[in-house]
């Protein structure tokens, strides 16, 4: 399949990306490949998922160019000091097996950071070549200001966003600005796929909820959901709601947006206020 892409000055991103979270050993290997094999170009991993060996295997089991991938690592929370931030970085690069990532995010932030430090050794990696674009996640309107304050605007914003949490605050400050807002957990961890709302759509097309709530985000200009996908099935389900973006009527989206928006699903200890 043909997935389209999002475009902005600073990043060229396959609309629709697989989460690996939880995608370990051997299975999470399989997984990535046949996810590559059905046609995804857009591989999401981080240092903390403890995958990025299998990821970089499957890249290299799958026969794919590395240059027709978009590939994302994240640097931890504890390791945003310039030195282990940089050591994560060639860390992340060497589980990979690549010369460079197309992108890499502060995973999380942390109120103790220095995050002008943090930034100028992602600028440093990005002149090196090591990495095409730099970018943040879970960086609520406050932290995006700050890093506005630096002179500083990253290419892409990770965060938690689905049909029943609204990111309204982060999109009306990124788009403009033409950041990419990722959207991980797309599918609210498996709670959208029994919604009544989104089912009842999708029965008019043949779609399941969980394929009606990827459309959703999917049809929204500058938004790339990075669904977790492990077996082929769900992964070429995901796949199949790219073209379901472009069949919701507005009175489908209209119902989709009456849902609560306020259902947040990651709340580590350590998450920053929203």
């Amino acid at each position: 399949m043909n997935i389209p892409v999002e475009k902005t000055p600073r990043l060229t991103i396959p609309k629709l990306g697989l989460g690996t979270w939880q995608l370990r050993d051997a299975e999470g290997q399989k997984s990535v490949e046949n996810a590559l094999r059905l046609g995804y170009r857009h591989i999401d991993t981080a240092a903390r998922y403890g995958n990025e060996a299998e990821v970089g295997n499957a890249i290299q089991a799958s026969g794919v160019a590395r240059g027709d991938i978009f590939l994302t690592s994240k640097v931890w929370w504890e390791n945003l000091e310039p030195e282990p931030l940089y050591r994560s970085l060639e860390n992340s690069l060497s589980l990979l097996k690549t010369d460079y990532l197309d992108l890499f995010l502060i995973h999380w932030p942390t109120p103790a950071m220095d995050l002008e430090g943090a930034i100028k050794v992602l600028k440093a990696a990005k002149d090196a070549g090591q990495i095409r674009a730099w970018g943040v996640s879970n960086f609520p309107v406050k932290l995006m200001k700050q890093v506005e304050d630096l002179g500083e605007t990253p290419a892409a914003l990770q965060v938690e966003y689905h049909a029943l949490l609204s990111q309204a605050a982060l999109l009306e400050w990124c788009r403009p600005r033409q950041i990419v807002l990722e959207a991980y957990s797309p599918l609210a961890q498996g709670k959208l796929q029994d919604n009544e709302t989104l089912a009842k759509i999708g029965e008019k097309y043949g779609a399941s909820a969980s394929q009606v709530a990827l459309a959703w985000l999917l049809r929204q200009p500058g938004v790339v959901p990075i669904p977790k996908a492990s077996s082929t099935r769900t992964q070429q389900a995901n796949l199949d709601a790219i073209p379901l973006a472009a069949k919701l009527t507005a009175e489908d989206v209209a119902a989709i947006d009456a849902l609560p928006k306020d259902q947040r699903m990651v709340k580590p200890d350590f998450a920053p206020e929203w």
